[in-house]
């Protein structure tokens, strides 16, 4: 197996620096569409096989360094006893939201093995098959609850912010139960051989530094306290998460992912050895190619040959991005370090 992208999760030098794209899988591709026509996501999630095969496919097509499982993070939660469908253009909806404190007691225990068996076996499928590291993810506790008290995507979180203020008790309890769901859905895809996993905290940037360290934080560091043991990296990232870069830091992770709007160096200068993930602007990937390849060296640049550093986007990739420009992506980041290693 190609390891580099293991090497650098572990600050290990490596050769080049080793590039995956979140979403790296998705609507950008012909042959995803394709399989779209025949699949909604959902029921991608719940075939293994087709799992598997949107999953191969980038790696296949562009020399990616490391796949990542193909799924969303709301899969769990529907073991958990919520209604929700992925709506085109728009993300998760959720049907019966969290609207008062008796609505969190009423949550699913939730079992990887009897609600996710499809999650697990997509992984098994693939480690038979696969010749780099494969990636296995779910959402972060404060992420999951927004989407579940807002009933879907939001952009002031009103609603998350004011169960969270208003209802301490019920908040504490929401999040210990999500801590709990994830922690046996990540180390179950560990064991059904994950090689490494990221913890998606897509809207916690949203939060104060204060409000992060008094609701979120502790349930962070359990969370990757108690995924220590599985002996497998764990990348913890978030967006527009530059004033929480310390106390998500401290909260735990192997490495920490970086969004764009987060300076690389900068992150690196706080971080010292800790490995970091990140961050190309997702947006270069439409520009004309000496821009793009500009935008790589920048990024390349700004970690200025140090070990432990996977080369990412900000973000996921974007809807109608060229295909060709991430291919040239991933050979420009091979090419461009190899030089500095």
């Amino acid at each position: 197996m190609n390891d580099v992208f293991l090497r650098a999760a572990r600050g290990e030098p490596t050769p080049y620096t080793p590039v995956w794209f979140m979403r790296q899988a998705g609507r950008y591709q012909p042959e995803y569409r394709k399989i779209r026509e025949r699949y909604t996501l959902p029921e991608i999630v719940r075939h293994p096989e087709v799992t598997a095969e949107v999953t191969r496919l980038p790696v296949q097509q562009f020399g990616f360094d490391a796949a990542i499982l193909f799924a969303d993070i709301t899969t769990p939660l529907y073991g958990m006893g919520f209604d929700l469908d992925i709506v085109e253009g728009k993300g998760p909806v959720i049907h019966n939201p969290i609207d008062t404190p008796e609505d969190v007691r009423r949550i699913h225990l939730f079992s990887a093995e009897a609600h996710t068996p499809f999650v697990l076996e997509a992984i098994r499928i693939l480690k038979a098959e696969l010749e780099v590291p494969l990636i296995g993810f779910a959402g972060a506790p404060f992420t999951l609850a927004s989407y579940l008290i807002e009933g879907g995507p939001s952009k002031n979180f009103v609603k998350v912010k004011g169960f969270m203020y208003a209802e301490e008790e019920a908040w504490d309890l929401l999040m210990r139960t999500l801590t709990n769901a994830m922690v046996e859905y990540l180390s179950a895809q560990a064991r059904a051989g994950a090689d490494a996993l990221q913890v998606f905290d897509s809207w916690v940037g949203r939060l104060t530094r204060h409000d992060y360290e008094r609701y979120v934080a502790p349930h962070m560091r359990r969370l990757f306290e108690a995924l220590k043991p599985l002996g497998v990296p764990v990348v913890h990232f978030g967006t527009q998460t530059m004033h929480l870069l310390s106390p998500m830091a401290e909260a735990g992770g192997d490495v920490i992912g970086v969004d764009t709007t987060t300076p690389l160096d900068w992150a690196r200068d706080r971080l010292g050895a800790r490995p970091v993930q990140g961050n190309l602007d997702p947006t270069l990937l439409f520009a004309p190619e000496p821009v793009l390849a500009r935008g790589v060296e920048a990024v390349l640049s700004a970690n200025a040959g140090r070990p432990g550093h996977i080369f990412n986007l900000g973000h996921g990739i974007l809807p109608g991005t060229p295909p060709d420009a991430v291919r040239r992506a991933v050979e420009l980041v091979h090419s461009l370090s190899e030089v500095r290693a």
